[in-house]
């Protein structure tokens, strides 16, 4: 994935467990110009099974654990969990990885998990958007 992102890469889109390497890769690539990372179907926010695993390790904060800034000022990340979707166990990222999460949910009907509902949802589209402008 890091020889994937380029000095134009300006948005990574990343769904399900491919959020876990590409949150992984921008945070092994310091200084880098992605300006939106866009996670959908994320599990990033389970504590046992993912958290405590990220590189770099999560830092404990007293009982909270806190997760890297995967950039730099410039970054926006937005993330998208359907309420059904199992694998974005946990919806909200912010208590690990900071208020400037834009975590939002999203309706993808029966088909929660699936990654082309969370492609063609408005919000995905606006955050592209926003980082391509």
């Amino acid at each position: 994935m890091i020889a994937q992102i380029g000095e134009d890469t300006r948005v990574v889109v990343a769904h399900s467990l491919g959020s876990v390497v590409a949150y992984e890769a921008l945070c092994a690539l310091p200084g880098h110009q992605v300006r939106a990372l866009v996670t959908i179907g994320s599990p990033l926010g389970i504590p046992n099974l993912v958290v405590s695993r990220l590189q770099p390790a999560p830092v404990r904060d007293g009982k909270a654990v806190r997760g890297a800034w995967p950039g730099g000022d410039q970054l926006e990340w937005t993330n998208l969990a359907d309420l059904g979707d199992v694998v974005a166990l946990v919806k909200d990222l912010r208590p690990v990885f900071g208020e400037r999460v834009h975590s939002a949910t999203v309706s993808n009907g029966a088909h929660a998990h699936d990654a082309t509902s969370y492609l063609t949802d408005e919000l995905c589209g606006r955050a592209i958007a926003e980082g391509l402008a």
